[in-house]
């Protein structure tokens, strides 16, 4: 039998997603607490690895028991959440399709990244703070050069084991936000101070959104034209493009399933 987990991390406990000896990660987390609540090895499958420090919301995984198992999802879901650590909350235990499987059914899977300009004691832990303007115009033209199937080598971790570099990004954008405790607890705010960066695509690489947005702050900072993007994913390398951000302010936002 086939059980779809959802849930959500917060990644400051973690070195990422995927299982790794002698390293605290959400899968291992996971096939632990499962193992344990079930008295057998259980194996944990998400619909994508994230890195260390980086969040998620709304994450899907699967696991599989044998048929003659009859567990209580409900109760199933409850017991998880009382031996996880803090930092994981799982939303939803259920019997799903013998072939659904949270990583190769995925469609799409959608990314944010935080950053914010001001001093703020309240969202430093999920947001980075830049110390630069940035023109917010100049890197959505930017942004416009990644739509698309491309080959996105150039924003990859040195050393990914891919079978493909070639991914297809649906959406990426930048937009302004006010932070819920500027809006529900009056925390100072100017509009602008807070900025997110929306991106989807079909699968994404190791590194690859950090990758991303740090070429794209380039941009926005007036060190690059938006027309570099266009030149790194068409002949780049990743010494090419800019550095990584930091993986703290990186949330995984849900996963569209066919």
């Amino acid at each position: 039998m086939r059980y779809k987990l959802r849930l959500s991390y917060d990644g400051s406990r973690f070195c990422g997603w995927q299982i790794q000896n002698n390293a605290v990660t959400v899968q291992g987390e996971l096939e632990k607490a499962l193992s344990t609540l079930l008295g057998a090895p259980v194996q944990v499958t998400g619909a994508g690895r994230t890195d260390t420090d980086v969040n998620a919301i709304n994450y899907i995984a699967h696991f599989e028991i044998p048929d003659e198992v009859r567990i209580d999802a409900a109760h199933l879901c409850y017991k998880l959440n009382a031996i996880l650590p803090r930092e994981t909350a799982v939303h939803e235990v259920s019997a799903t399709d013998s072939d659904f499987h949270a990583r190769f059914d995925a469609v799409s899977r959608e990314y944010r990244y935080f950053i914010h300009f001001t001093k703020d004691p309240f969202c430093g832990k999920y947001s980075y703070r830049m110390r630069y303007p940035l023109d917010l115009e100049r890197m959505n033209e930017a942004a416009s050069y990644l739509i698309g199937e491309h080959d996105f080598s150039c924003f990859e971790k040195t050393g990914g084991n891919n079978s493909t570099s070639i991914c297809t990004i649906t959406e990426a954008v930048w937009e302004t936000y006010r932070p819920d405790h500027a809006e529900m607890l009056g925390y100072p705010y100017r509009e602008g101070d807070y900025i997110v960066f929306r991106i989807k695509a079909n699968r994404f690489l190791r590194n690859m959104v950090r990758a991303i947005v740090g070429s794209l702050t380039e941009v926005g900072r007036g060190k690059r034209e938006p027309s570099w993007i266009k030149d790194l994913i068409n002949g780049g390398t990743r010494s090419d493009a800019g550095s990584s951000v930091p993986g703290n302010a990186l949330f995984f936002t849900g996963a569209s399933y066919k």
